[in-house]
């Protein structure tokens, strides 16, 4: 039985560390999965539970919920209103500048079956995200015929706006895809990392979620700790000084 780490918990409240990999709810876009965060969060505290964010499934990291319909609806208006604060680390391709915005908009994404009747000429919405470098690395990977090494980086990614793989498509626009994304990233970079680590999974991980309690008003800042894959690529890197 899968056990949900839970990061925080209150009567109004539940904030757990999302493992990548796992649906937040059920979705006939994938009918044969049968583990998901919401039914399995419920049956380990015993109550429903209402999702007022969501997580990518490859994503890991900081995933709240609420234990009622009120205080859903009152955290969904904070996030409507970009009053929540998201930071996520990465690892990407090449080395990243100090730091930096990224002002791209982005036509919404369509997915051929859930948007199936969804107009495909939507303009595009703005878009940004802030951006930080924790720390660079080369490595003796081959990723191509042109070099003997690889460069990466550790990347904190800050959403000011909230499209949908926002963060995905903004490092792919600036030449640092985000290590291990199958959709937006570099496929040479991905073989690289599990040939020589092991790790296939999309090294992005939402380290800190901010906001406002919903009934107490205090202001919570809740932080998930990297998994082992995330962990064992950290530490290969020579960046410990992060986990």
């Amino acid at each position: 039985m899968t056990v949900l780490p839970i990061l925080y918990q209150d009567e109004h409240i539940v904030a757990i560390n999302k493992p990548a990999g796992m649906l937040v709810h059920r979705s006939w876009l994938d009918k044969h999965e049968s583990v998901f965060v919401m039914q399995t969060l419920r049956d380990q505290i015993g109550q429903l539970v209402y999702p007022v964010h969501r997580l990518d499934r490859p994503t890991s990291g900081v995933l709240l919920m609420a234990l009622d319909s009120q205080t859903a609806h009152t955290l969904s208006l904070q996030f409507e209103r970009h009053d929540v604060q998201k930071t996520y680390w990465a690892v990407l391709r090449g080395h990243l500048p100090e730091c930096g915005r990224i002002d791209y908009p982005l036509k919404p994404r369509l997915d051929k079956i859930a948007d199936k009747f969804a107009s495909s000429e939507k303009p595009a919405q703005d878009a940004i995200t802030d951006y930080r470098c924790l720390a660079t690395t080369e490595q003796p990977f081959v990723s191509c015929q042109r070099f003997l090494t690889s460069r990466y980086s550790l990347g904190q990614l800050t959403p000011i706006t909230g499209r949908k793989h926002q963060l995905r498509r903004h490092m792919k626009h600036i030449f640092h895809p985000i290590v291990g994304d199958t959709t937006y990233g570099d496929k040479v970079q991905n073989r690289a990392i599990t040939a020589n680590l092991g790790v296939q999974r999309l090294l992005l991980h939402a380290r800190t979620l901010s906001f406002e309690h919903p009934i107490s008003g205090n202001q919570m800042c809740i932080t998930a700790p990297i998994d082992e894959q995330f962990g064992q690529v950290m530490e290969r890197f020579g960046w410990r000084q992060w986990r």
